[in-house]
């Protein structure tokens, strides 16, 4: 079997994740990527998942859907630059999409970014890469002008070297 993009959403509760991830391996299948969050008190999971994908009844009580996807490889992110962003303010529509917009622009990438909403205090962090090319006092002052029209603080700094 090729490649598959699985996602799963349910009530949070413990054992779901056991649950899901133990199908997977009952049908022989390998995950290969995964992402897990909770989201208002739903379990939301993302994975990248080799072998055979097992069915809808395997997962009772959750919403689960699959597509093949051909490999792809990773940007290629050699030369480039990591950071981290975090934007808090309150609550608005069009926080995400104006930041995001900023990294567009500069040819950047969010690659994981996390939202909460704490009371009427709204919160983002992200990690980003950059290239290395990108002009980053230039997109810092733009990250402030974005900050500033949402009514939101922003800080944006080097990521710190990772451990493996």
């Amino acid at each position: 079997m090729g490649l598959s993009a699985i996602a799963v959403l349910g009530v949070a509760r413990p054992g779901v994740i056991a649950e899901v991830t133990s199908a997977f391996t009952r049908h022989g299948a390998n995950i290969e990527d995964s992402a897990m969050t909770l989201l208002g008190g739903h379990m939301a999971m993302m994975m990248l998942v080799s072998g055979q994908v097992p069915p809808a009844s395997a997962f009772p009580g959750l919403t689960v859907t699959a597509a093949e996807v051909g490999s792809c490889r990773d940007h290629d992110r050699e030369g480039g630059l990591g950071y981290v962003l975090t934007v808090h303010g309150p609550d608005r529509p069009g926080i995400v999409s104006s930041v995001s917009e900023a990294f567009t622009e500069v040819s950047g990438i969010i690659t994981s970014m996390t939202t909460r909403l704490y009371g009427s205090l709204y919160v983002l962090i992200a990690d980003v890469w950059l290239p290395a090319k990108v002009d980053v006092a230039a997109l810092m002052r733009r990250l402030a002008a974005v900050g500033a029209g949402l009514g939101c603080a922003v800080t944006f700094r080097p990521a710190e070297a990772e451990v493996l």
